[in-house]
């Protein structure tokens, strides 16, 4: 399987990190051994001293695709789902600076949170989905995909272009704003439509 993530997707975070508003969708890659084990505290990498939380609606893939186009792109998946990329900010800041790849800061160990997943008829409209993040019960990030600058159909078209999906591929829809740093001890937990997807226990 494949964890494909999207950057820079929702306005308001693309402001908070200072970043470059992007003309196409930003695309990285994390290995299947970015993601946590089921019921598994996060433990904060030594290499880093600034881990970033950023909470993401999921899609996962149903069906082998290749140039989908966008009036199809519903038939790829059944589920969303909620997960956390989470991000060695200080790795990724030097990263940039030097015009390097973000891989070491986005696809570490244990850097992909996967929740439970929901049939997405039982959803709504998915382009008006909301979501959160609460860290030690606080709300830190209030999300709703109808502020996504591509929508998740877009997103599987334009990604296919590039990379075949595969059936169990999980594309990260981008993360709204409310970015924060996470510390030893702290709890976090992930809703959509107020229903919990993950609890993530910090070490």
């Amino acid at each position: 399987m494949k964890i494909i993530c999207i950057g820079r997707n929702y306005a308001k975070h693309i402001e908070e990190l200072a970043s470059e508003k992007p003309e196409n969708p930003v695309v990285f890659l994390k290995p299947d051994s970015a993601i946590l084990a089921k019921n598994q505290p996060f433990f904060i990498p030594p290499f880093s001293n600034n881990i970033h939380y950023e909470v993401e609606v999921l899609v996962k893939i149903n069906k082998v695709g290749k140039y989908i186009d966008t009036k199809f792109a519903h038939k790829y998946y059944d589920e969303l789902g909620l997960g956390i990329d989470f991000t060695a900010r200080d790795v990724q800041e030097t990263c940039k600076k030097k015009g390097l790849p973000w891989e070491k800061a986005k696809a570490f160990d244990g850097s992909a949170v996967i929740g439970r997943f929901i049939p997405k008829e039982k959803l709504g409209d998915l382009e008006n989905l909301a979501f959160k993040l609460y860290k030690n019960s606080e709300l830190v990030q209030d999300g709703n995909t109808n502020a996504m600058l591509w929508k998740i159909d877009e997103l599987i078209a334009y990604v296919s272009q590039f990379f075949t999906l595969k059936k169990g591929d999980i594309i990260f829809t981008g993360t709204p704003s409310g970015v924060g740093k996470v510390s030893e001890n702290d709890n976090l937990v992930g809703a959509i439509n107020e229903q919990e997807m993950f609890s993530i226990k910090i070490k």
